[in-house]
């Protein structure tokens, strides 16, 4: 295998190609041969390669035809990863359903999802729509489609009833847990699993509801603590947070990339402030920005050569 050189083609937007097609990427790639190249859309892939492996984050009927066409003249590449399976993550009410179905063997941890519902375009009361679920407020206001537009990105944080007459369906209504003001954030590739802290949205105290506004934008959440807190102690919150055991988030990383039948994605995962040994996951990512870890490139080119060795061992069969 070291003898031998695999090209991986790539198809990605171009922000997506700026942050993750970086130059020590591809060093690091080729050092160890692999080599990374980008896919023309403006030619038929099929007149194109070869290709040991095609991984993209694309989507729509002309791309579907041409991968599988692809796929049916090279049975032996690999394909990361399956569009069918990239869809499923792009409605947010069922992309989570996969988490109830994981069997966690941890210490202690156990692993979960809040409370969520769908509210659609024709829902007569979105408070009954809450009350009736079993939802408290607060409660995080998400558009149905995760799909990595502008808009999917637009969610609120409800504090009180009268925040719900600023919301547009189709939402989903999640429950908000408070979690320490720490966010983790799993990266999987493939087998690969690294897990990072990040600031997240602040505790909210039920004495603070009542002088909070109705319905605050993410964008403006940022602005919750500011009085409270400033970057230093927000740092300082971050350091002082312990990390969730190495076992259980490989576990939990495993087990998804199997049901999800993905080899590339991150989920965002917080710890229950009133219970400490209760995760709960709250989104999946398709293709997240690896290039935000240190070394991503180590990384990401172990994750290559695990492909590259896939592959030869389908050209043996």
């Amino acid at each position: 295998m070291s003898e031998r050189r695999f090209r991986f083609g790539y198809v990605l937007a171009s922000k997506k190609v700026s942050s993750f097609i970086q130059d020590s990427l591809i060093k690091h790639a080729q050092e160890n041969g692999i080599d990374l190249v980008p896919i023309d859309l403006d030619k038929p892939l099929i007149e194109q390669g070869p290709f040991d492996c095609i991984f993209h984050k694309l989507y729509g009927p002309e791309w579907r035809k041409q991968l599988e066409e692809f796929a049916l003249q090279n049975p032996t590449a690999i394909i990361v990863d399956p569009i069918d399976a990239i869809e499923k993550l792009h409605n947010r009410l069922t992309m989570l359903d996969v988490v109830n179905e994981l069997k966690i063997a941890g210490d202690n941890e156990t692993i979960g999802i809040p409370i969520q519902i769908f509210v659609g375009e024709n829902s007569e009361s979105l408070l009954d729509a809450i009350t009736s679920q079993g939802l408290h407020f607060p409660v995080i206001a998400k558009p149905l489609i995760a799909n990595g537009s502008a808009d999917s990105h637009q969610m609120s944080l409800v504090l009180k009833p009268e925040g719900l007459e600023g919301l547009k369906p189709p939402i989903v209504l999640q429950e908000f847990v408070n979690h320490g003001g720490v966010i983790f954030k799993v990266y999987v590739a493939g087998e690969h699993v690294k897990c990072v802290k990040r600031r997240s949205l602040p505790d909210i105290p039920e004495e603070k509801l009542g002088m909070l506004e109705n319905l605050i934008s993410f964008s403006q959440i940022s602005n919750l603590t500011a009085q409270d807190q400033n970057d230093d102690s927000f740092a300082e919150l971050i350091e002082k947070a312990v990390m969730p055991p190495s076992r259980f988030v490989t576990d939990v990383a495993n087990q998804l990339r199997d049901a999800l039948k993905l080899h590339l994605f991150n989920f965002d995962m917080i710890r229950d402030e009133k219970v400490g040994n209760r995760y709960l996951v709250i989104d999946i990512n398709y293709f997240p920005g690896y290039a935000k870890m240190p070394n991503y490139e180590t990384m990401m080119t172990a994750f290559f050569l695990d492909i590259a060795r896939e592959k030869l061992n389908n050209e043996s069969r």
